[in-house]
């Protein structure tokens, strides 16, 4: 038995069973990957796939719990390869991060500098996509680190830890009706059509169900999963925008109008995770208190350490978490 061949298999079932797209992404050929599997199906005396002619149509009953104890062999191993990098070279190695477009345009962009300055000899990936997308590829370990407001929850092997609470401001140009008001109200945001973020997107449910509460039902005409897109198209008079007051820039958005809506929302908690039994090596312990100081080493060891929600919770139970 190769770890060869336990990758294969692997990365066959990732790839919904299509050998051909796996030869692709490991730069290996088909043949090869299909004698490898064949191989370790003998050497156990056991279908792992079905097949159909020259196709594999499905994964046996054996074959998902071996390809599952595969997993996590290969993680072990991939673990191995970071504890003996750690010891060889605490500050050379990557980190990937996967997380939205609002973290990264406005919030991520000094904590990477920083990061940058005291460590750069370690390659930054940054990858971007919805919170599921982003919540996916942590849990499998695509990425060592996932920041996001909405779906980290769903996935039980993530350790996930709060960062920092944030609101919502109205954005519209400045001759807008909304300017005029002495007090914003959801009732007055609901007479004007509204640019918006895409639904499970940066706090977007804490949004809807403001709306919902109060009996009202807003003009959502178009939404983005991009704070930008949502300022252009303010812009063009689709509508009055609702954002994450920190993607609103006084300089770049001066022909805006920034108004606080945040009396009116209930705010959103942007968390970082990460997937439980992973190795942390020195360098990413230091993005993460780069990025929330309150997460020191100490407590994101307690929280890998804490496989109940409850008291993960418990151990974040008030702490004050800064407001952006």
């Amino acid at each position: 038995m190769k770890l060869q061949q336990l990758h294969y298999i692997r990365e066959v079932a990732k790839h919904g069973l299509n050998v051909s797209a796996t030869a692709d992404r490991l730069y290996t050929s088909q043949s090869g990957i299909s004698k490898q599997i064949r191989m370790l199906e003998d050497e156990l005396g056991l279908k792992i796939f079905q097949r159909g002619g020259k196709h594999l149509t499905e994964i046996t009953q054996a074959g998902q719990v071996i390809i599952s104890l595969a997993g996590e062999i290969l993680d072990k191993v991939d673990k191995l390869k970071q504890v003996a990098l750690e010891f060889t070279d605490e500050n050379k190695g990557t980190l990937s991060i996967a997380t939205t477009h609002t973290q990264a345009r406005y919030v991520l962009p000094p904590i990477v500098r920083h990061f940058r300055g005291k460590y750069p000899q370690v390659a930054l990936h940054m990858h971007q996509g919805t919170p599921m997308q982003i919540s996916e590829l942590a849990s499998k370990g695509t990425v060592e680190f996932a920041i996001a407001t909405e779906a980290l929850e769903l996935f039980e092997n993530l350790v996930m830890m709060p960062c920092y609470h944030w609101n919502r401001s109205v954005i519209v140009p400045q001759d807008h009706p909304l300017t005029r008001l002495d007090e914003l109200t959801l009732e007055a945001i609901a007479a004007y059509p509204i640019v918006t973020y895409v639904f499970g997107f940066t706090g977007r449910s804490q949004l809807d169900r403001a709306f919902d509460e109060a009996g009202l039902r807003p003009q959502v005409v178009f939404t983005a999963a991009d704070s930008d897109v949502i300022k252009t198209y303010v812009r063009t008079g689709m509508g009055a925008g609702i954002m994450a007051s920190m993607a609103y820039d006084a300089v770049q958005d001066a022909d805006l109008v920034s108004i606080d809506a945040s009396h009116l929302f209930e705010h959103a908690t942007t968390r970082i995770g990460f997937r439980r039994g992973i190795f942390l090596r020195n360098y990413m312990y230091d993005f993460i208190e780069l990025f929330a100081p309150h997460l020191t080493r100490h407590v994101v060891q307690q929280a890998a350490q804490t496989d109940n929600k409850r008291q993960l919770d418990q151990l974040f139970q008030g702490l004050a978490l800064p407001v952006l």
